[in-house]
């Protein structure tokens, strides 16, 4: 009986130690599930929030790097610039022409007209006369479309003998490519001055608004002024031209009687005004000559006198 009781004790011992470890192992199980779905949904959780946080820093890398490229394209640097394709060179020739005798005033005349044909002007003109009052050389300058001008040249080449030719071509691309970055600049400037002064409420702002707009506003003036120059020297090209007639070869007649007539009394009226010249020069002295000689002629005279009256006692 002891050994059943004994048994039967063990048994219960067993089956409680069996049902114990079977709650153990189930509630670990449970746990490590539970725990398990824990982790999951926090490494969830943390991978959209990364996932999140690293969109968000695309997005601003994207803004920043879109409000950099806008910047850099608006404020233009003069280096950054892209020269157009059409150059901008200003084209100038200078041209000595000798022409036949007497026909001055007639090239000078197809000169003008020339520029007045091919839609250009007379900028400058001048001419010198000869004793008997004939133009015989002088200069024109004349302004010609840049299309042009090359078949210009041509032409006043053609009037005559050319002496000495000299064609010079300036390029002002880069310069006017700055010129025109400035006033983008300074045209920005003025509009957000102009803003700055509509939203001024004080006077003392709204002066000293006015006052940097006044000068950003003449910086404006000026450089459209050096562009519509720029601009006019491109469009018309500049041609000068000097002309002339040759001298005329002087012939003598009569065997040269009267130019040897000339000479003489040209000769004799030299040595004369030199003659005067020197006694002009020289009169000082002869009159203190002439002073000595009146003393000198005196006393010999005094002298004489006095001779004489001892030689009658």
């Amino acid at each position: 009986m002891k050994i059943k009781k004994i048994l039967s004790i063990l048994l219960i011992v067993l089956l409680a130690g069996f049902l114990t470890s079977g709650v153990v192992f189930t509630g670990c199980k449970a746990y490590d599930g539970a725990m398990g779905a824990v982790d999951d949904a926090e490494f969830l959780r943390e991978a959209e929030e990364a996932t999140a946080m690293e969109a968000a820093w695309d997005s601003d890398e994207a803004g920043e790097f879109e409000e950099e490229k806008a910047a850099s394209e608006t404020d233009v640097q003069y280096s950054d610039t892209q020269l157009p394709s059409d150059r901008m060179v200003i084209k100038t020739a200078y041209i000595e022409l000798e022409v036949e005798e007497g026909k001055f005033e007639d090239v000078l005349f197809k000169i003008t007209n020339l520029a007045e044909q091919n839609g250009g002007f007379v900028s400058n003109t001048y001419s010198y006369s000869d004793s008997e009052g004939n133009l015989i050389s002088g200069n024109i300058t004349i302004r010609i479309p840049h299309n042009k001008y090359n078949s210009a040249v041509d032409r006043v080449k053609d009037m005559g003998e050319v002496a000495s030719i000299s064609i010079n071509g300036q390029d002002i691309t880069q310069d006017y490519v700055d010129l025109e970055s400035r006033l983008r600049n300074y045209e920005a400037q003025q509009d957000i001055l102009l803003d700055l002064m509509a939203q001024s409420k004080k006077v003392s702002d709204s002066l000293e608004v006015q006052n940097e707009l006044s000068n950003v506003q003449e910086q404006i003036e000026l450089i459209k002024g050096k562009m519509n120059y720029l601009d006019d020297m491109v469009s018309f090209s500049t041609i000068e031209v000097y002309l002339y007639e040759p001298e005329p070869i002087k012939t003598t007649s009569d065997w040269g009687f009267v130019e040897a007539l000339k000479r003489g009394l040209r000769g004799a009226v030299t040595v004369f005004n030199y003659i005067i010249m020197v006694l002009i020069v020289t009169a000082p002295v002869w009159i203190l000559a002439g002073i000595i000689a009146i003393i000198v002629w005196q006393a010999i005279r005094a002298r004489n006198r006095r001779r004489a009256k001892r030689e009658k006692k």
